[in-house]
């Protein structure tokens, strides 16, 4: 089962690498398959998890959160995890060979550079990993990252009930990773910031200078909507969002053809 693991990892890894060398490939195969991705992204508190369970739920959407497969990828023996034990020592493992989340983070957010040589571990990885998650989707049947190898049945769309037509990334990084490369659309998920602010105090017990200090260290609101092609205000009520969500969809899905 090892074995198997770090075997796909390391085709994703290899997939990743040669793919993302030339998009437009892609991007034909991928319309021909008929699979469309959308993309959400935002600052913490914004209510990103609120978007995610409704595109899910009323939309089947197939949902790829970054940070759920950055668990998915550091698991023993792949080659994520190799290549992190490698950098940052044994030290880091559990008994059970899993890494031991508190003690790398005591690693890397107390030196930028480690922090940075961690993200260029396991990011990469990550977004291999959607690749062969949408592959598996049929989004490109062929030469989906450079690679016209199956996908196993645990990673297809069909095995896990979703759409095969409808996927949605979501990653706080997903402007800085260039996930705009694998996406046909990006949302940006709005909220005033006193709101945001008043959310993570009372979910997440977090003091007032510390969301601001987190918020710092993200991208600003300009940032956002400058770079995304539809902004969702998350700031009032569910019934509010979801109604901008629905017509939202409906014009991302009327346009990109999904049903044809």
């Amino acid at each position: 089962m090892m074995e198997k693991t770090g075997t796909r990892q390391s085709d994703q890894m290899s997939a990743f690498k040669a793919g993302m060398q030339n998009i437009e490939p892609m991007k034909r195969g991928w319309k021909t398959a008929g699979v469309k991705v959308l993309g959400i992204t935002g600052g913490i508190g914004a209510g990103k998890s609120t978007i995610l369970i409704y595109l899910k739920e009323k939309y089947n959407a197939h949902i790829l959160e970054a940070d759920a497969v950055g668990h998915l990828v550091q698991q023993p023996d792949t080659a994520c995890w190799e290549r992190i034990v490698s950098v940052f020592g044994a030290d880091i493992l559990r008994g059970d060979r899993t890494i031991d989340r508190g003690k790398l983070g005591a690693i890397v957010y107390a030196d930028r550079a480690k922090l940075d040589e961690l993200n260029a571990i396991v990011h990469p990885a990550v977004k291999a990993y959607i690749c062969q998650e949408i592959a598996g989707c049929g989004r490109a049947k062929e030469g989906f990252c450079g690679s016209t190898a199956p996908v196993s049945a645990d990673a297809s769309c069909e095995a896990s009930g979703y759409s095969d037509t409808f996927i949605v990334i979501e990653a706080a990084l997903l402007l800085e990773d260039h996930y705009d490369e694998i996406c046909d659309e990006i949302w940006y998920i709005y909220a005033d910031k006193r709101v945001r602010e008043e959310r993570l105090m009372q979910s997440r017990g977090y003091t007032r200078e510390k969301v601001r200090q987190i918020m710092q260290n993200q991208l600003s609101e300009e940032e956002f909507r400058r770079s995304c092609q539809t902004v969702i205000d998350n700031s009032g009520s569910p019934e509010k969002t979801y109604e901008q969500m629905d017509l939202a969809i409906g014009k991302f899905l009327l346009e990109q053809s999904v049903f044809d």
